[in-house]
């Protein structure tokens, strides 16, 4: 349970860092990160397995690549059910998507036991 809610904070705070970067994804406090966070997480866990089976042809064309349309697409569901949150555009979306998973990472490799 408590790797988990670590690994909840991590997220939270990648999504937080990346609205502080970004000019075109605006979250209002970490409070509604952590919201974001949990939903995006939540949507991860549910529906990546079957996203990836469905895109699994354009999946081995991109060479992997075609993972971060799968996140992007699961952050603009996550922008269309969480309030004060908002990221504008498409391309932005990948891009923040892009982000939160490099920091998400990052901030994983220096917390070895998460």
């Amino acid at each position: 349970m408590i790797q988990w809610i670590l690994n909840w904070l991590i997220l939270s705070a990648s999504v937080f860092l990346v609205t502080r970067i970004l000019p075109f994804i605006y979250v209002k406090n970490f409070a509604t990160a952590l919201l974001v966070a949990l939903v995006y997480g939540i949507l991860k866990m549910l529906l990546t397995g079957i996203l990836v089976f469905f895109s699994l042809p354009l999946m081995i064309l991109s060479l992997g690549l075609f993972y971060f349309v799968i996140n992007a697409f699961l952050l603009w569901i996550t922008n269309l059910l969480v309030t004060n949150f908002e990221v504008r555009g498409c391309f932005s979306t990948v891009i923040a998507a892009i982000l939160i998973a490099a920091i998400d990472a990052v901030l994983h490799w220096l917390i070895p036991d998460v």
